[in-house]
């Protein structure tokens, strides 16, 4: 009888590579780092209030160079103004990405961002307890790291 083998499970960005492809695809992104790296792509100030929505191709003409694509960027309202302002930057930062120039101008879509909410940074934790963490911890004798460990000892606490 032969002795089954252990079972390895692949990461879920693996299985569904190809559907995330597709659906890129039919937005007109070749490549989908441009979605998933926005923010390092953009920087965090336009990163903030746009996102891209779609990279619309114009149909080649024979004989023709390519002409440059254009990128839909939904937009919160009140920073539209500003990201056109800043739009020949951000046409910069993108085409540096791809290597090439691929984009040739910007059409914004006002609209509210599908962001996804952060969780909230937890709150430190209380001095008086932290105080009380340190006196347990004379046998360390760097500053640094018992501030360090009564901080952590008091979040332990806490929670």
């Amino acid at each position: 009888m032969s002795k089954p083998r252990p079972v390895s499970a692949k990461p879920l960005s693996l299985l569904l590579s190809d559907v995330f492809s597709d659906a890129y695809a039919k937005q007109g992104f070749a490549a989908r780092e441009l979605v998933t790296r926005w923010a390092e792509i953009a920087g965090p100030d336009i990163a903030r209030h746009a996102e891209p929505l779609k990279i619309q191709w114009p149909r080649p003409v024979e004989g023709q160079p390519q002409e440059p694509a254009t990128l839909v960027l939904r937009v919160e309202g009140p920073a539209a103004l500003e990201i056109q302002h800043k739009s020949d930057v951000l046409l910069e930062r993108v085409n540096r990405f791809f290597g090439w120039h691929a984009v040739g101008r910007l059409a914004l879509r006002q609209a509210p961002l599908s962001r996804r909410e952060r969780p909230a940074r937890p709150r430190p934790p209380d001095p008086k307890e932290v105080q009380e963490v340190a006196k347990t911890l004379s046998a360390v004798e760097d500053e640094a790291l018992k501030e360090a460990l009564a901080r952590l000892g008091a979040a332990i606490k806490r929670n």
